[in-house]
């Protein structure tokens, strides 16, 4: 163990050394909560709309002034027809276009349906889809409006009509209705940073402690340090274990500085128990040690080790994870591959442990698949490296 403790003390000395280092430690985690906490929002909200009225009634200008009021649209302007709308929308200028037809107030003052046309710009495919959302939501509900005000001035004629003649009033018929009561759980305003953030502590902890790791390592192979080492009476996994532990300790300690700004900063709960978070997220890095350390061997040089660790795991790692796609969405045969990633498991651990509160009753299975794949790659990847020592 003293052997051990000096390797580990060699390490944390070399890292302080390394000016580059530090700042990727420490700043590089931060920088990417706040950046990524701030910058990866999907709300929808203000949505640039352009106004086409071709009837300039009072039932239009009643119209416009329930999308101007509902605070999910920002009136950007108006033109007379439809054809010089699209130049607004290729040019950004707005993204959904309502257009009132002529006739549309005369239509609803005789009864019938009039019909609406809304136009959006589908670059943007989420806010296409959430706009016309919202401008069908308000266009309903000012349909539901004046049904009902139709409905309750033909009963109040029917009743007069009934009294001047001395007939009983007649009472209209129970109509019965289906009351919608939603309620959403976890995430009732349905904050998209509650969905993001905890993705990001997914993927700091594998820079920290899987791409950083592996330059380490090749970093001493190019100085020659590393055959230096491997003459002492070390043993290999006391240098393993040496090299990996204080990119474990920086992990555990980006992990707390993430979860206390998560809470302060973009107000994301921690609804489940911080000990057992820490304790997943252990048995994650695990993993990430053990690709790191497999990264290493499979490289000769620092540039070569963070083009492996980047583009061959990492970003693979976290497009195929379900931290910002969904999973269900993907051909069935990248599903069947995101079991065998690390990160879909802590994934689900930390929107668990962060959103739902839930405890290793509920998340076991994700702990159980983290604790033996990270055996399993530490194992791999410490038997390359004995070889490469040799």
């Amino acid at each position: 163990m003293w052997a051990l403790w000096q390797v580990i003390l060699k390490e944390f000395l070399q890292l302080r050394q390394d000016r580059k280092m530090i700042p990727a430690l420490i700043v590089g985690p931060l920088v990417q909560l706040i950046a990524l906490g701030y910058a990866a929002n999907l709300d929808v909200t203000q949505v640039p709309l352009l106004l086409v009225d071709g009837d300039h009634s009072v039932a239009s200008r009643e119209l416009v002034q329930r999308f101007d009021a509902s605070g999910y649209f920002e009136i950007k302007g108006s033109v007379p027809t439809a054809e010089q709308a699209e130049p607004w929308l290729v040019e950004g200028l707005a993204q959904v276009v309502l257009i009132i037809p002529e006739g549309y107030g005369t239509d609803l003052n005789a009864g019938r349906s009039p019909r609406l046309q809304v136009l959006a710009d589908g670059t943007d495919a989420n806010s296409a889809v959430v706009g016309l959302g919202y401008a069908s939501r308000i266009i309903s509900e000012m349909g539901g409006d004046l049904q009902r005000v139709r409905l309750d001035t033909e009963t109040r004629r029917s009743a007069d009509t009934a009294r001047r003649l001395g007939v009983p009033v007649a009472r209209p018929p129970a109509i019965g209705r289906i009351e919608v009561m939603p309620r959403i759980f976890y995430n009732p305003d349905l904050k998209t940073r509650w969905f993001y953030v905890p993705a990001v502590l997914a993927m700091v902890l594998m820079l920290v402690t899987m791409m950083l790791p592996s330059m380490a390592v090749v970093r001493e192979k190019e100085i020659g340090t590393l055959e230096q080492i491997s003459v002492t009476p070390l043993r290999p996994w006391q240098l393993i274990l040496g090299k990996l532990t204080p990119f474990a300790i920086i992990g555990m300690i980006d992990t707390a500085v993430i979860v206390v700004l998560a809470q302060l900063v973009f107000g994301v709960p921690l609804r489940g128990s911080f000990l057992l978070l820490l304790f997943l997220t252990f048995l994650f890095l695990l993993n990430t040690l053990g690709l790191g350390l497999f990264a290493s061997t499979m490289v000769a040089t620092q540039q070569q080790a963070m083009m492996f660790a980047v583009f061959v795991l990492m970003v693979p790692m976290i497009y195929l994870s379900g931290l910002i796609f969904p999973i269900e969405n993907m051909p069935t045969l990248f599903q069947i591959g995101s079991y065998g990633i690390p990160v879909r498991y802590y994934g689900i651990i930390l929107r668990g442990v962060f959103l739902k509160g839930s405890g290793l009753d509920v998340l076991w299975p994700e702990a159980l698949t983290l604790a033996l794949t990270g055996v399993a790659w530490l194992t791999f990847a410490s038997a390359r490296f004995r070889k490469r020592l040799d």
